[in-house]
């Protein structure tokens, strides 16, 4: 029996099949599924770091520790004292040093206190004259609220929270877990510090035989990144300080050798430096100084902030971060969102230890010239 024959005239239905050439290429879907991956993966980082606030606050601080100490090791174990021990003295020598710049300050706090009222005329002048202006601004303000059928002035009450206990209860928690992390960062720095070469050489073998020649430069230049921005913040802080001082000191305002040097590492602040410089003099002055005095010292704050970053900061730290102005103020605005005052301490090197990472990849070379100068 013939066998029979084999029809190759397509069926209605597969008349309108989309044919080979009309589907989409390959590399087409695989881009599209790339991009789709990195989106869903920096959404999840940043989640991560939003949620994990506190820990990565504690491991970054606990790094930067380890890097400020680090010195110190090292010169101990030129006098043949082994890492662990050295490691141990370096951050009992920073524990002191903490405790005993804590204690002074604290004394000069109370101090302060002691003597304020010594000044309570010139402050309450001084409150009086706002307090005034202020008053005057509500009785403007009222006359424009409108008014009842009977010729009344609508009035709105706002209840806020009562007791001076419930604020301090429904922060305990918080400042609890706050303390709790920040003692967890001597502990942090004395192991970074001990295991420093074993952790090095472990996260180098991690990866891929050919890549581990990148790895080990990257980490090497992330690590005289983070130490010249340490010791460049900590020179121009003492600069600044410095200079400081002595102008407070011509000016009359007490304590000036103290406040001198909060200001001028308050400076360092990115931003905020210049109002956060301010405040130290601000209180120390009131009830001595004066409006030409206070202008003075404003003047004196403004301009050693901008020496400082347009001056003393391009040449301490400017071959080593070589950020532009537009990314710096980019991750400052991200950083100081997701993690508050410590994002906007912790930006600036993040951003240029991620240059750095950019930098050593081929692929990622784009992004490390974006935020190169």
């Amino acid at each position: 029996m013939a066998a029979d024959p084999i029809d190759f005239t397509p069926h209605d239905g597969e008349q309108n099949q989309p044919k080979p050439e009309d589907a989409p290429s390959l590399p087409h879907v695989i881009e599209v599924n790339s991009l789709a991956t990195t989106v869903i993966a920096v959404v999840a980082v940043g989640a991560a770091l939003y949620y994990a606030q506190l820990v990565c606050v504690v491991l970054l601080v606990s790094l930067l520790l380890s890097f400020v100490l680090e010195p110190i090791v090292r010169l101990l174990g030129r006098l043949r004292v082994p890492r662990s021990a050295g490691a141990f003295v370096a951050v009992l020598m920073f524990c002191a040093a903490l405790y005993g710049i804590g204690n002074a300050s604290y004394n000069k706090a109370v101090q302060f206190s002691q003597e304020l009222p010594k000044y309570r005329g010139e402050i309450q002048k001084v409150i009086w004259k706002y307090r005034s202006k202020a008053e005057a601004i509500s009785k403007n303000t009222q006359s424009v609220i409108p008014k009842d059928d009977d010729g009344k002035t609508q009035t709105v009450e706002i209840k806020q929270p009562t007791g001076i206990w419930t604020t301090v209860t429904s922060n305990m928690g918080t400042a609890t877990e706050v303390v709790f992390a920040a003692s967890f960062v001597p502990f942090l720095a004395f192991f970074m510090l001990s295991w420093q070469e074993h952790a090095r050489a472990s996260t180098v073998l991690l990866f891929r035989r050919e890549l581990r020649s990148t790895a080990y430069a990257t980490l090497g230049a992330i690590t005289e990144m983070i130490r010249a921005f340490i010791v460049g913040n900590f020179l121009v802080g003492v600069f600044i300080g410095v200079i400081s001082m002595i102008v407070f000191w011509v000016m009359g305002i007490p304590y000036f050798y103290f406040v001198g040097f909060i200001s001028g590492f308050l400076s360092l602040v990115p931003y905020l430096g210049v109002v956060l410089a301010f405040v130290p003099p601000l209180l120390a002055g009131l009830g001595t100084i004066h409006g030409s005095t206070f202008l003075l010292v404003g003047v004196t704050v403004l301009g050693l902030h901008l020496f400082a970053l347009n001056v003393l900061y391009p040449k301490f730290l400017g071959s080593r971060l070589q950020l532009n102005p537009l990314a710096v103020t980019l991750a400052l605005l991200f950083w100081g969102w997701i993690w508050g005052a410590m994002g906007l301490i912790l930006a600036i090197p993040m951003t240029a230890a991620m240059k750095i990472v950019f930098d050593h990849i081929a692929s990622l070379r784009a992004f490390g010239a974006w935020l190169g100068e």
